[in-house]
């Protein structure tokens, strides 16, 4: 049954300040690969005020309108009015996923996103996190492979028993001697994935001398549900995060997450998604200001930049790409540039602000082929600037990247926090 436009959330209120003025098409990332006005950020618009007054029925085809965002926010970015037609579709997707249902294989994804213990389980018998469209180039602990179900991998089940995650490899406290203390929140594909950039950060903060509180009881941030209309897992994931980081927020300078998604959904997306729960968004917006993204708050509130000062650069080139949960949501580009640039030359690509094109669990499934037409661009502009490596704060973009290159590139991904501890341990060596 079609609901009844009273009962829809308000999206005439976003949807009709839309004056139509274009300037969202030239960046939209689907617009780019399917160029189709509906799937523009002022078509989207059209149809959810369509939806709001009860003329456009959520039927199949307007499901993949509404799934084909790559939710980039591009458009929010250089829009007049600064409509954010991202949280307006995330919304519509909740009501898509309670009409069509979800699809079995997220499902199961997102439980193991609720259920850390579960995830761990599923980690040790050979299960890791993976893209639909491609394989990662050794990049998970030197594993080629390819995957077998979307989102999750198995490989090699007996020698998968030794592997441990992130979290579980180091003891909860780490006492590196300061008067300072930071809390980590590490991310899923941080935990999993690239177990690296953790072991980088904590490198980081012993040489700074500040002690890290790892937050091991920390839930995944929710994002992938909440891309993809899962507002159950969201919900649930959300409201233990929040009254997580409430018990310990005061004992710590900072939370601190090398990962740009996960901070956005940390410090902004819980806000939307809250909005109509008002004591739950009080409480997400307490606790945000102690939410830093890792480059923003060691660049911004350590002396990191001077223990990173060098005589001479390394011969390593860099380029660099700003995560759209990064620059365009957060404005943080600058802090991590800062930092790299002290040991290493950055050369920097046509368009560093352009989208590489993950856009969630959906897009990497059902519509990888949009996926795989955003990435292209970007894998060019980074051939161009014929770099060592690039790099980004965010691991989704890590995936997108690195399959986007391809397998016989030159280029190699890191963490500018793995290029940072890098730095610090070959000064040390020095």
């Amino acid at each position: 049954m079609q609901k009844k436009p009273e009962d829809i959330f308000n999206f005439a209120e976003y949807t009709d300040p839309c004056i139509k003025c274009a300037k969202c098409v030239p960046v939209c990332t689907i617009h780019n690969v399917n160029a189709d006005e509906v799937t523009s950020p002022r078509g989207f618009l059209d149809l959810l005020g369509a939806y709001q007054r009860g003329y456009l029925e959520l039927d199949a085809n307007a499901k993949d309108i509404f799934e084909s965002c790559f939710l980039c926010t591009a458009c929010v970015e250089v829009c007049p009015k600064s409509l954010p037609t991202d949280m307006v579709i995330e919304q519509v997707r909740s009501d898509i996923a309670k009409k069509f249902g979800i699809a079995w294989y997220k499902r199961a994804f997102f439980l193991l996103l609720r259920h850390r213990w579960l995830n761990d389980l599923a980690f040790k018998m050979g299960w890791v996190f993976q893209t639909c469209g491609f394989k990662i180039k050794a990049d998970i602990d030197s594993m080629h492979s390819r995957f077998s179900i979307p989102m999750l991998k198995a490989d090699r089940l007996l020698p998968s028993l030794k592997k441990t995650s992130f979290l579980n490899s180091h003891p909860e406290n780490i006492n590196n001697g300061g008067k300072r203390k930071v809390a980590i929140f590490i991310g899923c594909l941080g935990n999993y994935n690239y177990k690296n950039v953790g072991d980088s950060l904590l490198n980081i903060l012993k040489h700074l001398e500040i002690d890290a509180f790892l937050a091991k009881s920390q839930k995944c941030c929710s994002a992938p549900a909440y891309f993809t209309g899962d507002f159950d897992t969201v919900d649930y994931n959300a409201k233990f995060n929040i009254e997580y980081f409430e018990s310990f927020s005061k004992d710590v300078e900072a939370i601190i997450v090398p990962e740009a998604t996960c901070s956005a959904m940390l410090k902004i997306d819980y806000e939307h998604y809250f909005h109509d729960q008002p004591e739950w968004k009080a409480r997400a917006m307490a606790v945000k200001d102690k939410i830093f993204m890792a480059t923003e708050w060691l660049e911004k509130h350590t002396h990191l930049n001077e223990l990173l000062e060098a005589k001479e650069l390394d011969s390593t080139i860099v380029t660099y790409h700003d995560p759209c949960h990064a620059k365009k949501m957060q404005g943080i580009h600058e802090e991590p540039r800062n930092l790299i640039r002290k040991n290493y030359e950055i050369v920097e690509m046509s368009d560093p602000n352009s989208c590489c094109g993950f856009g969630g669990v959906t897009m990497q499934s059902e519509k990888y082929h949009f996926a795989k037409a955003a990435g292209v661009p970007k894998a060019a502009m980074i051939k161009n600037t014929k770099a060592d490596v690039v790099s980004a704060e965010c691991s989704a973009c890590r995936m997108q990247i690195t399959s986007a290159m391809g397998v016989e590139s030159e280029t190699v991904f890191k963490n500018p926090i793995e290029l940072i501890s890098d730095a610090l341990n070959s000064k040390d060596k020095n």
